[in-house]
């Protein structure tokens, strides 16, 4: 559930859709942690926003399966376990490599300019000091990878897929060892083989890049 489409162009948004990608930021990165209990007089005074949009905000992130109810009218921000990212990896390969083969397949010059564009932003975009730009440019590269496949359907589950990882990219980062991968070099891999037309080598090349942030998670998701 993406609700910043919903605006007319050129209009302000409303405080549920200020508040819906205040706390969907929030829980992606971590600020509000993974099964968290998130009480709405908190939430309203965090955001200095009303009750109702806070609550019509954690409804709509629930369809984003990234806030729980888990009583009448409370919620928690989705759990993290070893065996929810091992399903949802599961499922980024498996749908992403059948867009990501589509998507070479039928290759334009105009996709691989997008493409190569869509990775100078990510890569000239600061991480430390823009968190948000950053993310929304990662996201942008990872879905161009995939945007010229002709499947709609497809592409909106690889895009809540890609959301729902973003929670456990955060946990991994966590580690020490994290800090000393070259996730630029493994972009360029991705880049290279997907713009020479190579589809299995931009596979191995994407699969293996989200394998590597599993490999970080999975001492860290067994304590969880």
């Amino acid at each position: 559930m993406n609700i910043q489409s919903s605006s007319a162009p050129g209009s302000e948004p409303s405080a549920t859709q200020v508040a819906y990608m205040e706390l969907r930021q929030m829980i992606l990165t971590g600020a509000l942690p993974a099964g968290e209990k998130l009480k709405i007089e908190r939430l309203r005074n965090l955001l200095g926003t009303g009750a109702s949009p806070v609550r019509e905000a954690l409804s709509l992130l629930t369809s984003d399966m990234l806030v729980e109810r888990i009583d009448q009218r409370g919620f928690r921000a989705a759990p993290a376990n070893l065996k929810n990212f091992q399903e949802i990896l599961s499922l980024r390969c498996t749908m992403e490599d059948m867009a990501l083969r589509q998507s070479i397949a039928l290759a334009t010059p105009a996709w691989e300019e997008a493409l190569v564009l869509a990775h100078h932003r990510m890569q000239r975009t600061n991480r430390k000091e823009d968190v948000r730009g950053f993310e929304d440019a990662h996201k942008e590269f990872h879905m161009q990878v995939l945007a010229n496949a002709d499947a709609p359907v497809l592409l909106r589950y690889c895009s809540q897929l890609y959301d729902l990882n973003i929670r456990y990219r955060y946990l991994a980062a966590e580690g020490v060892d994290y800090k000393k991968r070259d996730t630029a070099a493994e972009h360029r891999d991705i880049l290279d083989a997907a713009v020479t037309g190579d589809a299995d080598g931009a596979a191995t090349a994407l699969f293996e890049h989200y394998r590597r942030t599993g490999d970080y998670l999975e001492e860290t998701l067994r304590t969880l």
